[in-house]
């Protein structure tokens, strides 16, 4: 199974691509989509869409995996990231691929068997996980690989949006 992680942003949406088969994980690439500060929102959503529509033609991922949104203490921020977590849906359902949504605690329980674990303690868990000589960067694209990693160890494939 290859699974396409994302980590929504609309400054730095991060990505991951991560492959099992059987009980090895391989890391396949990382990165993030960046858009300049100052641009329109609409516009970032527009990079944001287009670039993750390249990045599962360029991948060919089984599934995707999307942070789920939580509010910690800044609400005009995760409007934002809402948006930009829409479009990512908008571009996997387009593609027909099946979307696994997981919470913060859901990817550290996953990653490191701790739900509080902190952002160190996750890269490093990443790291040894996919046999990485050093952290992924990133922080955004560490994430997004934790994510792909979290939906392989979930195993059951959501339906794809019709």
């Amino acid at each position: 199974m290859r699974v396409l992680g994302f980590d929504p942003g609309t400054a730095t949406t991060g990505y991951g691509v991560v492959e099992s088969r059987g009980s090895r994980l391989t890391h396949v690439a990382h990165g993030t989509i960046d858009t300049p500060a100052g641009t329109h929102f609409a516009a970032r959503l527009h990079t944001i869409h287009e670039e993750a529509q390249r990045l599962l033609v360029s991948f060919s991922p089984d599934a995707v995996a999307i942070e789920r949104l939580y509010f910690k203490q800044n609400v005009t921020t995760g409007i934002g990231v809402a948006q930009a977590r829409g479009v990512l849906a908008l571009a996997a359902a387009q593609a027909g691929l099946p979307i696994g949504e997981f919470g913060p605690s859901e990817a550290k329980t996953a990653i490191t068997g701790y739900g509080k674990a902190d952002k160190r303690q996750m890269q490093e868990m990443i790291r040894i996980l996919l046999n990485l000589d050093k952290i992924p960067r990133p922080d955004d694209a560490a994430d997004a690989l934790g994510l792909a990693i979290c939906q392989i160890h979930a195993g059951r494939l959501p339906h794809a949006a019709q």
